[in-house]
């Protein structure tokens, strides 16, 4: 079985091995109490894996982006972000709050980004699951 091509499968909501018909990869920020936390000062990351609304893959990363938020210029930040999503396959970020200009790239990035969410990161992970095309 080939790859999809470029702009096609998941991130295209045509299908693939993941997304709409398979499982979303979803990054949300956490603090050490298990809340959503804001995304670009983030000291931790989850990477999950949600389908038909069951997380059923969890990953704590150690990002520090609340310490390097402020070293370097705001691109350099982007970058860092930018890199972290894209080599976990993150298709949707699930977050408290995060800056318009780091929103428009991750949007730039065909990600979901899902803000205003609160509570436990679990439960919030499953806001970043993609939704099937409409019939």
């Amino acid at each position: 079985m080939s790859s999809p091509a470029p702009g096609e499968g998941a991130r295209a909501g045509v299908g693939g091995p993941t997304g709409p018909t398979g499982p979303t990869v979803v990054a949300i920020p956490v603090g050490e109490d298990g809340q959503v936390g804001p995304w670009g000062r983030a000291h931790t990351v989850v990477i999950a894996t949600v389908q038909k609304g069951t997380v059923f893959g969890w990953e704590e990363c150690e990002v520090g982006w609340d310490a390097l938020h402020d070293t370097g210029s705001g691109a350099a930040h982007h970058a860092r972000v930018a890199r972290f999503v894209k080599e976990r396959g993150v298709q949707a970020v699930v977050a408290h709050h995060m800056g318009e200009g780091m929103r428009q790239m991750l949007e730039r990035m065909h990600l979901q980004v899902h803000l205003g969410a609160s509570g436990e990161a679990r439960e919030a992970a499953r806001l970043g699951e993609l939704s099937p095309p409409a019939p």
